[in-house]
């Protein structure tokens, strides 16, 4: 089983993995841990990642990238519309009213939903992790702002299903820095004690967040978070970029914001200059060649005015952080440490604007681009029942109000209630109790706007369906479960109708229709929540006044119907899960959503075919090259001047086709022309080839054929050694290598002889089969064991009354023993000749 953290970022990405050594965040394909969050469309596939970074700025049009903040967002979205100018690539309205972008795409337009971007995107980082883990990746944690609206985070979870991922939890990327720091502290506080405080401090490429979390052994609770959507390494390119615009249009002439390439390329020049100001406080140059209209640009900038022009971002910084201590009560001095993560944290102005408000050093103890990404996989590590992970509970919050709304009959008007307050526990559940006799609509909301970066409040609708009245006309107790869940995504996850049975037992005096039916109930769920969190949850819970049945008209109502005073019979009651239909927003339909996944497999297989044709193409083109060069060198002597020049001709016509007539032509086609190509170069590479291996091929015959001829001649002289040889047998033995060495030397003159023009006379496998024959045949003979020699028995009771006998000697224990009585006398003894027998 796969495990997998994958941070979602603005402008690049990062994939880390758990294996048996740890946490471990892994390189793609050009051996770097970072992929550009890019897209680039054409004509024959899609590039994904550092591939389509470099098409940026030569196909602008059709190249997306800070795409992640359109999730979820309406065409019409204030955010969207105050984006779309600086894009190079057009931002369309679709069908359903969401933001979608259009591009050109294997020679047709075409319109894709943000879902298939992203989904695009983490295709491509589910196939990195794949290639690091060597087996297929489904199960992962996904990091997203702490300030994503639930529309956003649907939007998210829609994108993960379209990569054919399956998505664990979506995690908050500040909660994920928490779990990647505190996961390894050895030496936090137990849980009765005073938790230990961190703030963690994360500006990116987009956006600026702050958490205050509360650390003790074993547990992590997120106490606040605050936020700056708007505040990232980007704006202080912008800074930079509107600068040299304004610059350049002065000295030059140039009208740059008119055009979308000199605009990409010199905000790519801007960001390169941000991070040498950030190491170095002198006068950098910016040098761009043949800017625009063919002109060499150039000017400077040094890090005392950059952060002058930068002032008005700079003072947003402290504002988060005053947040997240009054949201959390706390005080600087309880704060432990303030750990800085993002890479917008390196600028010097806003890490020591971050150490002067909090009076203290910052921590930079986690790796600033890359702890998102191991909290992911930590967490995806937790939820995984492959390995092991240190028991450790992670609390995550509500980052705004969510409040329901339903329409009252008694009251004819609305009424609602907050069921989640703002920094309220999550994962959460809540139970809430209606008293109703039709179906009924739930209206969920975000109830202060004004915190959210989103226009609409709306969570959508929510229709509880089958709600009946009971028996005797009354309204049916409905108990409606509403969650936010550990995507922290809002639902109303379940409701059920108490179904109150009459029996015929004993009458008992009637309830009267009190508080209990005149107030909607709120309460806890207990089943879902630990004990701690159930205890907080209960004594947050207030009971919304039930506005549908007020309490003037519903005695009146009551009253109608029969007396207070009247009897009724015992009851029984039993529940009805009642079916809950949801209207989210922006959410894609499961049809549309089941198209998206297959067009997605439909775009990675043409990714995959164009890139088999491109593999072929330049299998020719290097065979080309690698064949061109090696006729003038190596293969020189193998072929004689006329085939060379004949072959050298073919291949400088191939060349010139690559680059005409074959720069765009079907797979087969490069593998007919390749096959043609080697069919000519094969015998070549073989002479080659032959020539180099056959000598080696040679001596091994050679050594195999001396080593028996040793041995034919001790046993001729009657060496003790081989004296137990059959003398049949070693006459075929002599005759078989009599013939090796004959057909050895036969074979090396005629070779001798041969021109190495031509095809040779004995080939290296030749030799190497006749070494194999010689040596099946005649090494069961030579190697043949000499027999035992048991000492006379009157030897051996000697030798048992003189004592027991040394195991030590002539050898190792009772082999060297043996060893002695089978070589009789060691001085007599001669020493065999060294054997190299296969």
């Amino acid at each position: 089983m796969s495990v997998v953290g994958i941070d979602l970022g603005f402008q690049s990405c990062y994939v880390a993995v758990a294996r048996a050594g740890g946490i471990e965040t892994v390189a793609n394909e050009y051996s770097d841990r970072s992929t550009p969050s890019c897209i680039s469309f054409g004509p024959k596939n899609r590039s994904i990642g550092a591939a389509a970074k470099s098409q940026v700025i030569s196909n602008a049009k059709n190249t997306l990238q800070g795409f992640k903040r359109f999730h979820g967002r309406a065409y019409t979205d204030p955010f969207v519309q105050g984006e779309k100018p600086g894009l190079a690539y057009e931002v369309v309205e679709l069908p359903t009213g969401s933001a979608g972008i259009r591009v050109m795409y294997l020679e047709e337009e075409r319109n894709f939903t943000m879902e298939q971007v992203t989904g695009m995107l983490l295709t491509k980082l589910k196939e990195t992790a794949e290639s690091a883990l060597k087996k297929p990746v489904v199960d992962c944690v996904v990091a997203v702002p702490c300030f994503f609206t639930d529309a956003e985070r649907r939007s998210v979870m829609d994108a993960t299903q379209i990569a054919g991922l399956n998505c664990l939890r979506l995690i908050n990327e500040t909660t994920a820095v928490a779990l990647a720091y505190g996961i390894y502290k050895q030496d936090l506080p137990a849980p009765e004690e005073k938790p230990r405080i961190v703030v963690f401090v994360d500006m990116g490429h987009s956006a600026y967040q702050v958490s205050v979390c509360a650390f003790n052994k074993g547990k992590l609770k997120v106490l606040a978070t605050a936020f700056d959507p708007f505040v990232g390494g980007r704006k202080f390119d912008d800074v930079l970029v509107n600068y040299f615009c304004e610059e350049f249009g002065k000295k030059y002439k140039l009208e740059i914001k008119t055009k979308i390439r000199p605009l990409l390329r010199l905000a790519q020049e801007c960001e390169k200059l941000k991070k040498l100001m950030s190491a170095n406080a002198s006068e950098l140059p910016l040098n761009i060649e043949c800017f625009m209209n063919d002109i060499d640009v150039s000017g400077s900038m040094n890090r005392g005015h950059f952060e002058e022009m930068c002032e008005s971002l700079l003072a947003r910084v402290e504002a988060p952080l005053r947040s997240v201590l009054e949201q959390a009560k706390l005080k600087k001095e309880d704060i432990y440490a303030v750990e800085i993560v993002g890479g917008a944290t390196r600028i010097p102005a806003v890490k020591e604007r971050i150490m002067r408000f909090f009076g203290k050093e910052v921590s930079t103890t986690l790796n600033a681009d890359e702890a998102v990404a191991r909290g992911c996989a930590l967490q995806c590590a937790i939820l995984s029942p492959a390995f092991k992970v240190r028991e450790f509970s992670i609390t995550d919050l509500v980052p705004y109000p969510i409040s329901l709304k339903w329409n009252s009959p008694a009251e004819e008007g609305l009424s609602d209630c907050e069921v989640f307050p703002k920094n309220h526990a999550a994962p959460f559940s809540k139970v809430l109790t209606f008293y109703r006799k039709e179906p009924f609509n739930l209206d969920a909301y975000y109830s202060a706007p004004k915190e959210l970066p989103y226009p609409d409040p709306s969570l959508g609708q929510f229709h509880v369906q089958k709600v009946v009245p009971q028996a005797d006309g009354s309204s049916s107790k409905v108990k409606v479960k509403v969650r936010v869940n550990v995507h922290g995504i809002f639902s109303v996850s379940s409701a059920s109708l108490v179904e109150v049975h009459k029996t015929e037992d004993s009458e008992e005096p009637m309830e009267t229709d009190q508080a209990a039916k005149e107030e909607e109930k709120m309460q806890v769920d207990q089943e879902e929540q630990k004990s701690e969190e159930s205890q907080s949850a209960q004594a947050e819970s207030k009971p919304c006044p039930d506005e549908m049945e007020t309490s003037q008209a519903s005695p009146k109502e009551k009253k109608n119907d029969q007396p207070p005073q009247a009897k009724k019979p015992k009851v029984k009651t039993s529940t009805i899960d009642l079916p809950i239909e949801h209207y989210p927003p922006w959410q894609i339909g499961r049809d549309a959503l089941n198209l998206f996944v297959e067009n997605e497999g439909k775009m990675i297989m043409q990714d995959k075919l164009e890139k088999e044709r491109n593999d072929a193409k330049n299998a020719v083109e290097e065979y080309v090259y690698e064949m061109r060069d090696k006729l003038s060198g190596v293969y020189e002597k193998f072929v004689n001047e006329d085939d060379r020049n004949s072959f050298i001709l073919k291949l400088e016509d191939t060349e010139n086709w690559l680059y005409e007539d074959g720069e765009d032509q079907p797979k087969q086609v490069y593998i007919d022309k390749i096959t043609d190509l080697k069919n000519l170069g094969q015998p070549i590479q073989t002479r080659y080839q032959e020539y180099e291996d056959r000598p080696k091929a040679f001596e091994e015959l050679g050594k195999q054929i001396q080593l028996y001829m040793k041995v034919i001649n001790a046993f001729k002289n009657k060496e003790e050694a081989y004296d137990h040889l059959d003398p049949s047998e070693m006459e075929k033995v002599e005759k078989n290598t009599n013939e090796a060495m004959e057909w050895m030397n036969n074979k090396m003159n005629l070779q001798m002889k041969q021109s190495l023009c031509v095809d040779p006379v004995v080939k290296t496998k030749d030799v190497q089969a006749k070494t194999k024959e010689l040596t099946c045949a005649c090494n069961p003979v030579v190697s043949k064991p000499k027999p035992k020699v048991e000492p006379p028995k009157e030897e051996q009771a000697a030798g048992e009354q003189n004592g027991p006998v040394d195991s030590n000697v002539n050898g190792t224990g009772s082999q060297g023993a043996e060893q002695s009585a089978d070589t009789a006398s060691s001085d007599a003894e001669k020493k065999l000749p060294e054997m190299d027998i296969e």
